[in-house]
């Protein structure tokens, strides 16, 4: 896969996981198991594994739930900047190995990815609510749907 094409697919899935931490995991394990990305004999193999499909899924559909608590901390706190930072990596790196790229490479675009999905995110967010005067929770639902179909369709491209 050409170079630019993994680095792109790397930083959106970064994206992803600056939206929801755990969706870009689990959509990447999920890709993985499913063999959409090739990871086999490398260090992200285990992403591939039941394991890993279940840990991510069964934690990404748990933040699903806490993002609609009022008493969920700002993504954009160092807490949640830092757990997507690191979701963003492994994606990303995963990412640009499964495209015969620098998982290196593909960790940095991910880490690039989940910051600027996490504060997109927060701004968009924020706006539609205000613009369109409807409760987060309408708005929240909706950045859920966009971060897991564009998760599968991200992962689905290799």
């Amino acid at each position: 896969m050409p170079f630019f094409q993994v680095l792109l697919l790397a930083f959106l899935i970064g994206g992803v996981s600056g939206l929801r931490t755990f969706t870009g995991p689990a959509t990447t394990a999920w890709g993985a198991h499913l063999r959409w990305l090739g990871v086999s004999n490398s260090l992200f193999a285990w992403m591939s594994s039941i394991a890993a499909v279940a840990v991510f899924t069964l934690l990404a559909l748990l933040e699903l739930v806490m993002d609609k608590l009022p008493s969920t901390p700002s993504r954009l706190r160092p807490a949640g900047l830092i757990g997507r930072t690191i979701s963003g990596v492994l994606c990303g790196g995963c990412l640009a190995y499964a495209g015969g790229q620098s998982p290196l490479l593909g960790a940095v675009a991910g880490i690039a990815g989940a910051i600027a999905g996490a504060f997109a995110g927060n701004r968009i967010r924020a706006s539609l609510v205000k613009a369109l005067k409807v409760p987060d929770f309408v708005i929240a639902l909706l950045e859920d749907a966009v971060a897991i179909s564009s998760g599968l369709f991200i992962v689905s491209r290799f």
